[in-house]
């Protein structure tokens, strides 16, 4: 039982791990490159913007995940980073789904490109921002008694 709960207890870190990472390969590494290699920015738009969709979904799992560990409802005895993680987990569920619903529809479309682009690229990194901080939280954090 013991071996149970060290793994239950390590599963907000790997969520809040899997987010921000998943977060900086796509928008700072894979994306970018997509832009250098592929013979035409319209075939590196049209690649980018289902891999952004992808990471809405991981974003929204990792955040769900979080939000269920921090609930004090949990299986797990709350955790020093569940209180000041909590803001920044809704805010970056928020952003994801703002960026996903709101602004990628309007990039797809072509509409006002520069501005929704620049609305776009400032969502997400707000997101990484708030990402980052969970991870902080959560591996800066010890189980209460």
């Amino acid at each position: 039982m013991q071996n149970h709960m060290t793994m239950l207890q390590r599963l907000p870190g790997f969520a809040a791990a899997l987010w921000w990472a998943s977060l900086t390969v796509v928008g700072f590494l894979v994306v970018p490159l997509l832009f250098k290699f592929l013979p035409t920015p319209a075939m590196a738009g049209n690649m980018a913007a289902k891999l952004f969709a992808a990471q809405t979904w991981v974003s929204l799992g990792c955040g769900l995940l979080l939000l269920m560990f921090s609930s004090p409802k949990s299986r797990l005895p709350p955790a020093e980073w569940s209180k000041s993680a909590i803001v920044f987990i809704v805010f970056g569920l928020l952003l994801a789904l703002l960026s996903e619903f709101a602004v990628a529809p309007r990039i797809v479309a072509r509409e006002n490109l520069k501005l929704w682009h620049s609305v776009g690229t400032a969502l997400y990194v707000l997101q990484w921002v708030s990402a980052a901080a969970v991870l902080w939280r959560v591996l800066g954090g010890r189980p209460r008694s």
